[in-house]
């Protein structure tokens, strides 16, 4: 995925646009390349929707997650996800007051705007399930009393897709409930050179603030964003084609799960946001291209047979791309 141009239309002069355009600038500060995946964040801020980014250790994962929070004026937490992390330790827990001699709430790290799970499939299942309520319902019931969650709220979970020793596959529910898989590739030559500049340099990965990392964006250009990308026009057949799209993976051969109607209206609200970041006012058919898979990706299952022939979700949705035939 890349980032959508800048077009000359009325549009781009919104203020809430500019002020998300320059998150990529900040981010930059700290993270070389990887404007894709930076791209796929402010979707997913756009959306409201959580992020999976996947890649092999070293590739900044952590950090992007990190300069994205300090370049927006919101609250963020990390969470590090190991095997004895408990449920409690996310959502938070009732915990005795010697005070008042009565049982209260403490809020766990969930209770933020944007909320890092570091390597969450390194935690077992039932500290996973803590986060299906947490990321559908935004909000967190404990002993039959809700506790709504900042608005906005996002997580942004990191895994690694080359080590599977002592990790917990995240099961299909789950992944769905992750509006974007975002796969953060290892850097080119010259952005790899960059990296090693930048830390000759004296460049300190947990120092953002010495980086010049700075707030550009916050709640309010968040909310105003979120309005203007839910005005944004679809003609009516562009709605058939998101629905022939994820119809054609669930009769595909080489998948034995294909793509939910909740994956169908997050292609839908993706494909908005990104026109929405381009300066149009309304969808075009390749803007649901653009955003088909790192929005259908994990949605998708693969058949046992297909995987030991070496096919891959990605290439089963470019056949898919270009079968299906393209509204005009």
């Amino acid at each position: 995925m890349t980032r959508p141009a800048t077009l000359s239309d009325p549009l781009a002069a919104d203020p809430s646009r500019a002020a998300l355009h320059r998150l990529r600038t900040e981010v930059a500060k700290a993270v070389v390349g990887q404007d894709g995946v930076v791209t796929g964040m402010i979707i997913a801020l756009l959306c409201q929707g959580h992020v999976l980014l996947e890649g092999v250790p070293g590739v900044a994962k952590t950090l992007l997650v990190r300069t994205l929070g300090a370049a927006l004026d919101l609250s963020t937490r990390r969470v590090q996800f190991t095997p004895d992390l408990m449920p409690g330790d996310v959502t938070g827990s009732m915990i005795f007051d010697a005070r008042t001699a009565a049982f209260t709430f403490r809020e766990g790290p969930v209770f933020t705007n944007l909320l890092l799970a570091d390597e969450i499939n390194r935690t077992p299942p039932k500290t996973q399930s803590a986060l299906l309520e947490v990321m559908e319902e935004r909000q967190v019931t404990i002993e039959g009393e809700q506790h709504p969650l900042p608005d906005p709220f996002i997580v942004a979970a990191t895994q690694n897709p080359v080590e599977y020793e002592g990790t917990y596959p995240l099961p299909e529910a789950q992944l769905d409930r992750f509006l974007l898989k975002l796969t953060v590739p290892l850097p080119g030559r010259e952005e790899e050179l960059g990296v090693l500049r930048a830390h000759h340099a004296g460049f300190d990965p947990r120092d953002l603030a010495a980086a010049g990392v700075r707030p550009v964006a916050d709640a309010t250009d968040l909310a105003v964003a979120r309005a203007a990308v839910g005005r944004i026009h679809v003609a009516e057949p562009l709605f058939g084609y998101v629905v022939d799209l994820c119809r054609a993976t669930r009769a595909t051969p080489a998948l034995e799960l294909g793509a939910s109607p909740r994956g169908a209206t997050a292609l839908l609200g993706t494909a908005k946001a990104w026109a929405w970041l381009a300066g149009r006012g309304h969808v075009v058919p390749d803007d649901v291209k653009a955003m088909a898979r790192p929005t259908l990706r994990h949605r998708l299952r693969l058949r046992p047979e297909a995987e030991l022939e070496g096919v891959g979700v990605d290439a089963v949705l470019d056949t898919v791309l270009a079968t299906v035939p393209t509204p005009r």
